[in-house]
């Protein structure tokens, strides 16, 4: 059994990554990122998804980005709600060099690890138009890993791995219920109400809704809040 470091933030996305990817074999070492998102009930949810897979070790580490700010996820900016999304436009959800950072941490802990895997729960299909959720991007990462570690110069191979990158929504929630996931744990909306539950209107919601909708199952989110 090989060992990889998942990057978890207890969204529906990165859940599922890391349940195939424990199907395929890994021992998973996953890594949440508190970051200054104003959606940090994500990180309760990540310690919820991470129980829920059993993994190795859970390390929460503090990256606080609002500290530069560029993003409504990260400052007081309004998160965009009740759009059209289209790809080809980058929303202010964007969080500059985010998965960039992300992935640095994770490569770092791997390194150390002696792990050669990691795991991103990226998707370049539905998604509100990141340029850091591109095959491109992970491609180049994976030739940066090589020149910029001391395993990399001796000679070793980083993968990041991407299992959703060409799935859709819809797929992804399908994958995930095969893999007996209880998509209850987890949490994606980019703008909370008060409680905790979703906003309902955000990108991040519209597209977990249209995903369970297409794949013909209730989210338990969603049932849970009406029961």
């Amino acid at each position: 059994m090989s060992d990889a470091v998942v990057l978890l933030s207890g969204g529906l996305d990165s859940y599922t990554a890391a349940a195939i990817a424990r199907s395929d074999g890994f021992r998973l070492h996953a890594l949440t990122v508190a970051y200054g998102q104003r959606h940090a009930r994500e990180i309760e949810a990540a310690r919820a998804v991470a129980r829920a897979l059993g993994v190795t070790r859970h390390v929460e580490i503090a990256v606080d980005l609002s500290i530069f700010g560029g993003s409504s996820l990260t400052s007081d900016l309004p998160v965009p709600k009740d759009r059209p999304i289209d790809p080809a436009e980058i929303p202010s959800t964007y969080v500059p060099a985010r998965n960039t950072v992300f992935l640095s941490l994770a490569l770092g802990w791997a390194e150390v690890l002696d792990a050669r895997d990691i795991i991103i729960g990226v998707n370049a299909l539905d998604y509100s138009g990141y340029p850091d959720c591109r095959p491109e991007f992970i491609a180049a990462f994976e030739q940066l890993a090589t020149l910029a570690t001391a395993k990399g110069v001796g000679g070793a191979r980083f993968t990041v791995h991407t299992p959703l990158i060409a799935l859709t929504k819809a797929q992804i929630v399908q994958r995930g219920l095969a893999l007996g996931l209880d998509y209850g744990l987890t949490h994606s909306c980019y703008d909370p109400l008060p409680s905790g539950a979703p906003c309902g209107r955000c990108d991040s919601c519209v597209l977990r809704a249209a995903g369970f909708a297409q794949a013909g199952v209730p989210d338990p989110l969603i049932q849970g809040a009406r029961g």
